[in-house]
Formats: structure tokens, sequence, C-alpha cells
């Protein structure tokens, strides 16, 4: 990975113009496999691996598992990996046995971006250094911190390049394609949960106020 950005006209120009599976494709064409496609198991992502994997069936896409994910999570994985013959990778942090031994019980309640940062931030660094490119769920209207979000991006955190295929997409197109494709998605969707991450800090909610509840916090420190 380089910490600065590199010229790269042809990866940018038009990109606002593309469709999403246009901003796949040449996303794959210029940097699989050496591409990611990171799965959080929300509705995004449901989309993101089936325009994916119809363009490259060996595409990598990988995880974070916390080890605090719901189990409507983990069985939407094992339906995901069922419906498309792959195989996810999945990037870990340290137990929750260290992480208590080292910082106390309950640190998703005391300090959460300390624990994003072990669970989530740490791992994802770590997978991120095996690629050139990675492909998110993003969309713009998802929360004012995500507003200006562009389809493909220099990623000066990670220190590669980024893409948002689904950045204009609404919820509304987000759903007409999964229902139009029989697609798996993650069925906490369907009882309230706009936004799903761990089970100690998601309830409820119509957007990702749902996240952190009782909290400012509103991103976990992977895309902001």
């Amino acid at each position: 990975m380089s910490a600065t950005a590199p010229i790269d006209n042809s990866l940018t120009a038009d990109a606002e113009s593309l469709t999403a599976a246009e901003v796949v494709a040449r996303m794959v064409e210029r940097f699989h496999p050496r591409l990611y496609l990171a799965c959080s198991f929300q509705q995004e992502e449901s989309v993101l691996i089936d325009l994916l994997l119809r363009i490259e069936p060996e595409a990598r896409i990988f995880t974070l598992d916390t080890g605090v994910l719901f189990p409507e999570t983990y069985e939407t994985w094992r339906k995901m990996e069922a419906r498309y013959g792959v195989e996810f990778e999945a990037w870990r942090g340290m137990s929750l046995a260290e992480q208590e031994a080292q910082h106390g019980p309950e640190l998703w309640k005391s300090a959460p971006d300390k624990c994003c940062g072990i669970r989530k931030v740490v791992p994802l660094r770590q997978a991120l250094s095996e690629v050139d490119a990675w492909i998110v769920g993003v969309r713009r209207d998802q929360a004012p911190t995500r507003a200006n979000t562009p389809k493909i991006s220099w990623d000066e955190k990670q220190g590669i390049w980024k893409a948002a295929p689904l950045a204009d997409w609404s919820e509304r197109d987000i759903w007409r394609y999964i229902h139009e494709h029989d697609l798996p998605y993650n069925p906490l969707h369907d009882r309230g949960y706009a936004s799903i991450g761990c089970t100690h800090c998601t309830v409820p909610a119509a957007d990702r106020s749902g996240r952190w509840a009782g909290n400012d916090k509103v991103e976990c420190g992977l895309h902001g």
C-alpha cells in the first residue's frame, strides 16, 4: 500500500456517471484479485455481492467477525455462501476474553471507540494490507458524514483505492434490486433494524441512530 495518492485519471474519470455494475466492473478489471468487497451483512452488501459475483465469480469477499454479531447475521453469512458457492474470508481481532482481561468488562459501554478499534479497525487494517482496493456499501443518504461519498476515490486512511458503487442509490433502490433478484438478506432488517452491527451496540431504528444508542457516535471508524 502507498500512503500517497497515485495519479490515475482512468479510474476516477466519469466515475460519477457510471452505474453500480459499471463501477464494480471497472474495479474488477483494474484490481482483481487484489480487490476486496467488505461485507457487514447489511442490505447493501446483498446487492453488491450479487453484482460482483456476476462479473467475477472468483472475487474476494471479506467480513469482520467481531465475535458478537447477531445470530441472524451469522445465518445470513451461511446463506450467502451457499447461494453463491463461495467462502467469505473472515478477519478477527483479539478474543473477547483477551479484551476483557486487558481493558475490563463491557468495553463497548465504557469506551465504544476503543472497542470498535480493537474489534473492527485493527482487523480491517490487517485485511486491507493484502489488497490494492476495496468495495464498500456506503450510500450518501445513510448519514450526513457520508453525503459527499464519491463512487471511486483514493482512501487516504487505508492507503488504497476505494469504491462505493451504491453511493447514489436510495434505500428503495436497494430493496427493489433485492426483491427483483430474490437475494438473501439479513432478516433483522424486517424487524426494524436499518443498520446492523454488534449485538451490544445495535437497537431497532429507522437509520444509523440505532447503532451505539445513547452515544453521539455514528461511525465505527471504518469509513469516517
